[in-house]
């Protein structure tokens, strides 16, 4: 249901800290002003997915816009480019550290505010996740004197949490650790934080370049984002430094590819190269309310191939007051990749990919899908969340064509056949229940279609 205000009465000051409080007491990631033709909408984003928050009247919308552009120190008088900002602040005895965009659109200035929250960050390695094997993984790198991690992901995965967390533990008065980022996401004391600034051509080349003149046992880099970044990034690891980064790519095998495309050098990656942290963010089962159901015939077949046995029951998302929907806060699927001395000498010899991919995965590592279906096992996260993230390898998980499609629908309907059958509490909101005939206009999806998830 949309909130709603009285812009009559209420100050645009008012509306606009409410909002920011709202959101961040709600949970939320991510605060959407949406320019409409009738209205600005206001979308909050809370473990991944959109919701309509509020609708504000046209009357009323530049000056909101314009309230939120001044408290993050934007130009008010610059409405054709875009703009970043930050808001760092106490309301209503709520601490918020906000990053605020920009951009101009055709119906009017579109502004998106991130809600930093360095909890998860603050908490440690143990709290983010990690199976006990990755976890055992990510200490033995990070002892290595020189070389450099890179934790990989889409945009919005955790990977700055990630790293982090990385440079808490390894923040010891018998070290120097110096970071180059854009922004620099959180204070932390100890580390010397360097904030890029392009327009007066301090990038992060530039800022590399000069780090390595300041002594430093660890380096941290903000992403490489470009090849003279990577460059020399690894030739950093090289020289006695250890380095860490961010990178976005899908998993460990994208990653090595994507340097080689960046024009790193075989022989300096071979020899540089000590880990990569591949993760997504998948929706957690609310512990109040999942309930269990017996597994479809694909998901036991899935299981049982990737995981190496069978599976007769996984959990459902059901909806209570706490969650409404089933679901409860994110978390995080994983893959830790630590180099071998085979995967170097893949990688200085330039092996061909399949045979790289056979290599790397057939190691000891723990691949997005075997870690998601362990989560799935242990109750913590949907086969629904798992398939939606990760794409189904043939030649890795199972060795014959999967249909996502007929996956998903399977799992909607066996849920929608037993909430039917049973009784479901009054505030209970299955996920994806579809129409019957959904189902029987088209049983077998071809090949070829495509499923909107």
């Amino acid at each position: 249901m949309l909130r709603v205000f009285d812009y009559e009465k209420m100050p645009v000051v008012e509306i606009v800290n409410d909002i920011l409080v709202d959101a961040s007491k709600r949970g939320a990631s991510d605060i959407h002003f949406d320019p409409q033709e009738k209205f600005l909408k206001i979308r909050i984003r809370i473990d991944g997915e959109l919701s309509d928050y509020a609708e504000v009247p046209n009357d009323i919308k530049k000056n909101l816009i314009t309230r939120i552009k001044i408290i993050s120190g934007m130009n008010i008088t610059e409405s054709r480019l875009p703009q970043d900002g930050a808001i760092k602040t106490t309301l209503q005895d709520v601490g918020l550290d906000l990053r605020v965009s920009c951009l101009p659109t055709s119906l009017g200035e579109k502004i998106v505010v991130r809600i930093l929250d360095y909890s998860k960050s603050l908490a440690g390695l143990e709290e983010l996740g990690f199976s006990p094997d990755n976890y055992k993984k990510v200490l033995q790198m990070i002892s290595v004197p020189n070389g450099i991690i890179l934790v990989t992901g889409a945009t919005g995965t955790g990977k700055t949490t990630t790293v982090y967390s990385i440079l808490q533990r390894l923040n010891t008065e018998k070290t120097n650790i110096i970071t180059v980022e854009d922004p620099i996401e959180m204070d932390i004391e100890g580390i010397n934080q360097v904030q890029t600034n392009s327009e007066i051509g301090l990038d992060f080349a530039t800022a590399l370049r000069s780090i390595l003149r300041q002594d430093p046992n660890i380096i941290m880099i903000g992403e490489m984002r470009d090849t003279e970044t990577a460059k020399i990034g690894v030739r950093a690891s090289i020289t006695g430094h250890l380095v860490l980064s961010t990178i976005h790519t899908n998993n460990s095998l994208n990653t090595i590819e994507r340097l080689l495309d960046m024009e790193v050098e075989r022989y300096l990656l071979s020899s540089a190269l000590t880990g990569i942290i591949s993760q997504k963010l998948a929706r957690m089962l609310c512990p109040r309310c999942k309930k269990k159901r017996q597994a479809t015939d694909y998901e036991k077949e899935l299981i049982s191939k990737v995981l190496g046995h069978p599976i007769n029951e996984v959990y459902s998302p059901v909806g209570c007051d706490v969650c409404g929907n089933g679901y409860h806060g994110r978390i995080a699927i994983q893959e830790v990749l630590v180099i071998s001395q085979d995967i170097r000498d893949a990688i200085s010899n330039n092996i061909r990919k399949a045979d790289l991919r056979k290599l790397v995965y057939s190691g000891d590592v723990t691949t997005l899908l075997q870690d998601g279906l362990q989560k799935v096992e242990e109750g913590l996260t949907t086969f629904e969340e798992v398939l939606k993230l990760i794409e189904l390898d043939d030649e890795q998980s199972t060795g014959e064509k999967l249909d996502l499609s007929s996956a998903i629908r399977d799992a909607k309907l066996q849920q929608h056949n037993k909430n039917t059958m049973h009784d479901v509490p009054t505030e209970a909101k299955p996920l994806g229940v579809v129409a019957p005939n959904a189902y029987t206009s088209n049983p077998k999806p071809t090949e070829n279609e495509t499923l909107e998830l």
